[in-house]
């Protein structure tokens, strides 16, 4: 007590203010304490995700806006690797507080759908076949679940349809097999003779 009387006084002495001193050894402890409670969230955040095994390398995550592939898990955080190459660093507590699909969690397959249009001088029956047969052909798209095509409306200038078809590699990318699909059926629907609408615009 001594000691800390006698540093007082002197710090006084040279004009030093040591009630600005103690406030700011407070507000730096408290900055390091919760640094600490969110490193410590953190870790044990990382903990409950080995244990649960609710996300695992290879895995393909979405969060918000982003979409990726689980790279690694870290004491920290967990490295996603985006479409387009950036390598996000995640802390673990977001897994576990904020809403996460993981579209391997159970199994590794994933839906896809793509919507399109035809004239309403085809033969619908004939459509939905057709369909069905261009998303089988593509090389990704898996035969088991089969793809499946209904009709969704009768719009302005098309009838519609949704054609809905499984792949297994997700991580792989979903607009580029999407397109395969886009260009199987627009090949296919060619070949038959059936007319793809330009919309109808006032």
């Amino acid at each position: 007590k001594l000691v800390a009387s006698t540093l007082a006084v002197s710090l006084a002495a040279v004009g030093i203010d040591v009630t600005a001193l103690t406030l700011f050894s407070g507000a730096l402890g408290l900055g390091i304490g919760f640094g600490l409670q969110t490193i410590v969230s953190n870790f044990i955040s990382g903990i409950i995700i080995l244990v649960d095994k609710s996300i695992k390398p290879g895995d393909v995550v979405e969060m918000g806006d982003m979409v990726g592939w689980v790279r690694s898990l870290r004491a920290r955080f967990v490295s996603i690797v985006t479409r387009d190459g950036r390598e996000i660093l995640v802390p673990n507590e977001h897994f576990v507080k904020e809403r996460v699909i993981n579209w391997y969690y159970t199994d590794t397959r994933a839906r896809l759908d793509v919507h399109f249009g035809v004239s309403y001088s085809s033969d619908p029956h004939q459509v939905r076949d057709l369909a069905k047969v261009a998303a089988a052909g593509v090389d990704r798209v898996i035969a088991d679940p089969a793809p499946v095509c209904h009709i969704t409306g009768f719009g302005e200038s098309s009838i519609d349809f949704i054609l809905r078809f499984w792949i297994a590699d997700a991580q792989n990318g979903l607009t580029n097999v999407r397109g395969d699909v886009f260009l199987a059926l627009w090949d296919i629907l060619k070949e038959n003779g059936i007319e793809i609408p330009f919309p109808h615009r006032q």
